[in-house]
């Protein structure tokens, strides 16, 4: 009996939890990535892609089909980043990616049953998001400023390893 697990003191009985693999997905053009929002995230939060994997299904399956049905994209290019455990709420590996769209397909077509928005932000926007420090308060125009999900998170990394990747891309050799 091996991996972990958990003793109910009541009962003596053995449960082995499970983990369900997520797919994290930074999409990106080659210039700009594209960050979404779902409706229960606070106001102005953007974020990465995301899915559970399908049972029978490839970490590129779930990419490309996630790509698809939230965005309607067709990723060209996937490259693994890292990996993180999250243990909420149902204990999930998380696989962040790095995708790249087919050239000249950027129209993005947000799947409204699954997200609130999506757009594609320019470095210069995602780079100034992490250099602004909350409170993310409501503005006097009636707006919330764009921000990215916290450091704990892989999708914090994952953006900002496309931001360094873009920085240093950009600078002269």
């Amino acid at each position: 009996m091996a991996g972990s697990k958990r003793v109910c003191p009541s009962n003596n009985i053995i449960y082995y939890p499970q983990m369900a693999p997520v797919v994290i997905i930074l999409v990106s053009d080659g210039t700009r990535c594209l960050l979404a929002r779902q409706s229960s995230f606070p106001k102005g939060l953007y974020s990465a892609l995301s899915g559970f994997c399908d049972i029978g299904e490839s970490l590129e399956e779930t990419i490309r089909r996630e790509v698809a049905e939230e965005v309607g994209l067709e990723v060209e290019k996937l490259q693994y980043a890292a990996s993180q455990h999250w243990p909420f709420p149902d204990s999930s590996l998380m696989i962040a990616c790095h995708a790249t769209v087919k050239p000249g397909q950027t129209e993005i077509q947000v799947n409204l049953r699954e997200l609130e928005a999506a757009a594609w932000f320019s470095h210069d926007e995602v780079a100034s998001a992490f250099r602004r420090k909350g409170p993310y308060t409501q503005q006097q125009n009636g707006t919330f400023p764009f921000w990215l999900p916290p450091k704990v998170t892989i999708t914090h990394w994952l953006i900002k390893e496309w931001v360094e990747k873009q920085t240093c891309s950009s600078l002269p050799a």
